[in-house]
């Protein structure tokens, strides 16, 4: 009855791994797309040009890569080892994942920063010498329309950080899919862990 169990969670856990290993390889295959087609076009920062989309694209899809191929052997395997990496390597990036998450939606509106090079980059929106109260050093009812010297000095990614806020509920579905998804790897390792455990106890 144990081992028929543990054949069941094995080839579970193994398919599921390798949808994960396949999402890894999809993920670098547009990250490698990008970098080949745009090169620096969606360099993240000017100071770090190599911190570009197409590069975190292809980091992202090498880790997801390579977690799926652990969880892939371990399963096939039956190796206690491989299963506990992956358990421990999956819990800790959900982990921060949620940390990430929860930091972004509680400082949303508290980024130390105004426009995407300098503060200049409001008058434009404004046709006049002001700023979004929000670019203000010490927040106040149209603090915006003081001096420069009341105002945050670094730069933001105002077309990021748009894009997030008018796209929220597609982000944050995304990032519940992307929980239960990684919910259900662990729920797989941890419960393949214990039938191995308990397999090799009755062979014992």
């Amino acid at each position: 009855m144990a081992r028929g169990c543990l054949q069941g969670v094995k080839y579970l856990m193994f398919a599921f791994n390798l949808l994960f290993w396949l999402g890894g390889c999809g993920i670098l295959g547009v990250g490698i797309w990008l970098a080949a087609t745009q090169g620096n076009f969606a360099t993240l920062s000017s100071s770090f040009p190599s911190l570009s989309a197409a590069n975190l694209l292809i980091v992202t899809g090498a880790f997801v890569m390579a977690i799926g191929f652990v969880g892939c052997i371990g399963a096939i395997k039956e190796h206690r080892c491989l299963l506990l990496t992956f358990f421990v390597v999956l819990l800790l990036v959900f982990l921060l994942e949620a940390t990430v998450a929860t930091l972004f939606f509680s400082y949303t509106d508290k980024f130390r920063c105004c426009g995407v090079s300098n503060y200049t980059d409001w008058f434009e929106v404004y046709n006049a010498t002001r700023v979004p109260d929000s670019c203000c050093l010490e927040f106040s009812e149209n603090c915006g329309l003081h001096a420069p010297g009341t105002w945050w000095k670094a730069p933001c990614y105002e077309t990021v950080k748009m894009w997030l806020q008018e796209n929220l509920l597609a982000v944050g579905v995304f990032g519940l899919c992307t929980a239960l998804v990684q919910i259900l790897g662990l729920t797989f390792a941890v419960t393949m862990y214990c039938q191995v455990v308990k397999a090799d106890t009755c062979r014992a």
